[in-house]
């Protein structure tokens, strides 16, 4: 006892106990240097060192999954969304004009068909964005950095991996701007080619025959509207815009609902599968309206809580059962109510003409598609725009004429394929299935290539395999019959 008192009296006296240390910078194991040393309250030694204490035992609590670093605690956010916030945003992104071509979607693939292989589609959609995300946490522990973008994510992935996949990172970061610079462009071709037809229609109908004057021409008539609005370089211009969009869009799609449910006809008019021939435009056209992986990334390196964002329920589970449950009902109850006449691409366009609320309908989707380009046009004209600046000495007027040449070209190629239908079906076979369901996939097998490694049986590589397998056949099918609809069309 009395030396147990003595030991706890030098501890917590006024004199610090000294403890020797070998310092290996000054003659190796016959130089020693002495140190004072204090106890925290837990009684754990703590070394004095130019006024801060670094302990000599870690006694925090480490998540295994996190690991030592944690890049949520590093992220610095001026203006944090919280996660109601991201549903919003998320639902924003993803409730596009794709809802509209979902009865194309079901034409192709038949009614109870087209209703399967919507959720199907929407849940390994939804799983390729949780891989996506999952391996961007993973590399930000690895590379030690708060957040990362959808490129970047598959450079890092590249660079973790084994030795021989370093090569290819920078190839990987630029193939995945590249498919997310011709998607969105490829979008705003669809959307000229949407506003074009539904002003067309209400014109064509409250005019005489001589005054009906041919598609192709009222995307001309669009381009001067698209470039004025295309020169808006701020962000925080166009988001009044955005606001006025989602109003359109929202009154439109109740209005149409209501056409929709108002007569519909029996289950059994509709064939429950069309053909195994026509399955790969549904791929094509469904996998166009429910990817909105370009959205991702964003959304979740701004949120307040980024671990809810794949969590259970979770952000993406919440918003993306939803998107999913709205889709399938639009396409199902679009499909069963006008059939086979829905292959015009928009059900706006199936609506009643002798009715000015159905054609109003037609007028307000177009304005909120046609404000929807600029937002649309944002994403590739910044990621063109920073990977070539630096090759520019007077940047303001070099950026307003890529802002021009681009809007130019995007109409060009809207007057060139004004077949609706099959340019949405292309560019969701070309792009989506390559950053919604490729790409991930990928960047998911690399990422865990070496650490923790492909599994017991390598489920993990087999998984893998699949979505890639599963993304290619969609790509090549959906791409030849696209093309196909596109030369008849």
């Amino acid at each position: 006892m009395p030396k147990k008192n003595g030991n706890a009296a030098l501890l917590h006296g006024a004199c610090k106990p000294i403890i020797a240390q070998v310092d290996q910078k000054k003659g190796g194991v016959n130089t020693v240097i002495m140190t004072n040393f204090k106890c925290d309250q837990n009684e754990v030694p703590t070394q004095s060192a130019n006024g801060s204490t670094v302990p000599l035992v870690d006694t925090r609590r480490v998540d295994p999954e996190v690991g030592a670093y944690d890049p949520f605690q590093h992220r610095k956010l001026d203006h944090p969304t919280s996660d109601l916030d991201t549903l919003v945003h998320l639902l924003k992104g993803s409730l596009g004009s794709g809802i509209l071509a979902m009865p194309l979607a079901f034409s192709h693939a038949g009614l109870f068909v087209g209703l399967i292989c919507t959720f199907a589609i929407g849940i390994i959609c939804t799983y390729c964005v949780h891989i996506l995300v999952k391996s961007a946490h993973t590399l930000s522990r690895r590379m030690k950095v708060p957040c990362l973008g959808f490129a970047e994510v598959a450079e890092a992935a590249f660079l973790a991996g084994p030795k021989a996949f370093h090569q290819w990172a920078k190839f990987a970061k630029a193939m995945i701007n590249l498919f997310l610079v011709i998607d969105l462009l490829g979008c705003c071709c669809v959307y000229i080619v949407f506003v074009a037809k539904n002003f067309k229609q209400v014109v064509d109908f409250y005019t005489a025959t001589e005054y009906h004057y041919d598609l192709r021409i009222y995307m001309a008539a669009l381009l001067p509207l698209l470039i004025c609005i295309n020169l808006i370089r701020n962000l925080k211009y166009l988001s009044p815009l955005s606001m006025v969009a989602n109003v359109l869009v929202a009154i439109g799609l109740g209005v149409t609902f209501y056409y929709v449910f108002t007569g519909l006809p029996s289950v059994s008019s509709r064939p429950a599968f069309a053909s195994f021939s026509t399955l790969p435009g549904f791929f094509g056209t469904a996998i166009f309206a429910l990817e909105g992986i370009g959205v991702v990334m964003p959304l979740e390196n701004n949120m307040k809580t980024p671990s809810h964002f794949i969590g259970c329920p979770g952000v993406l589970n919440t918003g993306m059962a939803f998107v999913v449950s709205l889709y399938a009902i639009t396409g199902f109850f679009g499909y069963l109510k006008y059939g086979e006449a829905t292959e015009i691409g928009s059900i706006t366009l199936n609506l009643p003409e002798e009715e000015p609320l159905a054609q109003s309908v037609k007028l307000m989707i177009a304005v909120a598609i046609f404000f929807t380009y600029a937002l649309q046009f944002y994403v590739p004209m910044e990621i063109i725009w920073k990977s070539v600046k630096n090759n520019f000495e007077k940047k303001t007027l070099a950026e307003y004429g890529i802002r021009v040449s681009l809007v130019v070209i995007t109409v060009l190629l809207a007057i060139l394929i004004p077949n609706l239908g099959g340019f949405i079906s292309l560019v969701g076979a070309v792009c989506l299935s390559m950053l919604g369901l490729i790409f991930p996939a990928i960047i998911d097998l690399v990422t865990n290539y070496e650490d923790p490694g492909l599994g017991r049986f390598q489920w993990r590589l087999w998984k893998n395999m699949f979505l890639i397998g599963f993304g290619l056949l969609g790509f090549v099918t959906g791409t030849y019959v696209s093309i196909q609809e596109i030369i008849k069309g």
